[in-house]
C-alpha cells in the first residue's frame, strides 16, 4: 500500500496548495452524515448527507466546497465545529462551523508544518487539535479557540526512524495520554500534552518489523487496544496500562490464500463485544468476537464490503448500522449489525465520489 499511497500523493502534489475559500452548504435535519473525500480524485469537498438507521438508506444533501483533500474529519464534542485535514504536500487543517445540523461554514485554515496529514484528534478537553502528517512522519498541535477557529501551531514532533509515516493520533479514554501510530517505524508512540500545547514523549511500543501499523482502537474498558497492521494484514490485541502498550499475538484479518490485502480502519462496537476491520484488496469486513474480557480476538466472518477498497467504517449511534466507505467504487455501503452475534447483513448502497471517511 505504500507504493499506492505515494503514487496518490503525487496526484495530491499537483493540486494547488492555496488557502481555502470559505463556502456554505446545508442539509436537512435528521441523522447527519459528513463524508471526507479526495478532491484530486473526483470529490468536490465535504459531502453532506442524511441517513435512516432503520433502512440504512443514505440521501445526499449537498457538499461543502472550498476545502481541499478533506480525507479525514472529526466533530467537536459540542457538535458546533467540524475539523478536516487537507491531505496535501503543504499539509493543513481546516476549521468549520456547524451552524445547524449539516449547515456548514468554513472558519479558517492552518498549516500543519508537514505533508499529507491524514488523521485528527481533539485532546485535552477539546483545547487542542492534533494532526498526523503521513508524508513527513510528524504530529502537529494547534490550539482550538473559543469560536472554533484554529490558532497557530504550538508544536511539531517528528517520529524517530528511517522512514516515519504518522498514520493516526488518538487520545486514550482517560484523557491522560496521546498515542501516535506510525506505519513507517512500526511503532506506537505515547506522549502527554502540556498546557502550553507542547508534546512530551513517554513511551514507545514496537510492533513486528514490517507490520506497518495503521490505526488502533480502544476497548471501552480502556485496558486493551487493537492495532490494525496495514502491511502484513493482521490485527494485534494489546494490553494497555498507564500509557504503555503490550502487544499480543497478531491475527490475520483475511482467510489463508486470500489476495494481497491492506487493512484500513479498525473499530470496536460500543458494547466492546466485537471488533471490525476493513480489508482493502480482499474487499471485505473482518468481524472479530472479543474474548477474555478484551484480551483476545476470534475471527467470526469476512463478509463482502459491497464495493472496492473499503477504507473507513463507522457504527452509527444506535449501534445497529455499520457504514463503509469504498474509495475506488465511489460508494458507501451500509449494513445492519446484529448486536448479539456481531454479524453484518447488507442494507443499502449510496453513490458518492471518492469517499474515504464517513463521520456519523
Amino acid at each position: 500500500m505504500i507504493t499506492t499511497r505515494r503514487t496518490f500523493l503525487g496526484l495530491i502534489a499537483a493540486v494547488a496548495a492555496s488557502g481555502v475559500t470559505p463556502a456554505f452548504a446545508s442539509c436537512r435535519d435528521g441523522a447527519t452524515l459528513y463524508i471526507g473525500t479526495y478532491t484530486s480524485a473526483g470529490g468536490t469537498g465535504i459531502g453532506l448527507a442524511s441517513y435512516d438507521a432503520a433502512s440504512g438508506v443514505i440521501t445526499s444533501n449537498g457538499v461543502l466546497t472550498g476545502v481541499q483533500e478533506p480525507s479525514f474529519l472529526i466533530l467537536a464534542p459540542s457538535g458546533r465545529f467540524l475539523y478536516a485535514v487537507n491531505e496535501q504536500t503543504d499539509g493543513g487543517v481546516t476549521a468549520i462551523a456547524v451552524d445547524a445540523p449539516g449547515k456548514l461554514r468554513v472558519l479558517n485554515r492552518q498549516s500543519t508544518g508537514g505533508s499529507a496529514p491524514c488523521h485528527l484528534a481533539l485532546v485535552a478537553g477539546g483545547k487542542y487539535l492534533l494532526s498526523a502528517n503521513y508524508g513527513s512522519g510528524d504530529v502537529a498541535v494547534h490550539p482550538v479557540k473559543a469560536d472554533g477557529r484554529l490558532g497557530a501551531r504550538t508544536d511539531l514532533v517528528k517520529h524517530v526512524g528511517a522512514s516515519p509515516h504518522a498514520h493516526q493520533v488518538v487520545e486514550d479514554p482517560a484523557g491522560r495520554y496521546i498515542l501516535s501510530v506510525d506505519l513507517g517505524t512500526d511503532t506506537v508512540y505515547t506522549s502527554t500534552i502540556a498546557a502550553t500545547g507542547k508534546l512530551t514523549d513517554v513511551a514507545q511500543a514496537k510492533l513486528k518489523p514490517g507490520a506497518g501499523p495503521r490505526h488502533l482502537a480502544f476497548h471501552p474498558n480502556g485496558r486493551y487496544v487493537y492495532v490494525a497492521n496495514e502491511l502484513d494484514s493482521t490485527v494485534v490485541p494489546c494490553g494497555y496500562s498507564d500509557g504503555r502498550l503490550t502487544p499480543g499475538t497478531p491475527l490475520p484479518t483475511v482467510p489463508a490464500g486470500s489476495p494481497q490485502n491492506y487493512p484500513g480502519e479498525v473499530i470496536v462496537s460500543p458494547d466492546g463485544k466485537f471488533v471490525y476491520v476493513t480489508n482493502r484488496g480482499h474487499n471485505s469486513i473482518a468481524v472479530f468476537a472479543v474474548e477474555s474480557g478484551g484480551a483476545a480476538l476470534r475471527l467470526v466472518a469476512t463478509p463482502s464490503c459491497g464495493g472496492d477498497w473499503p477504507r473507513h467504517c463507522a457504527i452509527d449511534p444506535t449501534g445497529t448500522l455499520l457504514l463503509v466507505s469504498n474509495q475506488r467504487s465511489n460508494s458507501i455501503t451500509t449494513f445492519h449489525r446484529n448486536q448479539q452475534t456481531g454479524t453484518l447483513r447488507p442494507a443499502a448502497s449510496f453513490s458518492t465520489p471518492s469517499p474515504v471517511c464517513t463521520l456519523v
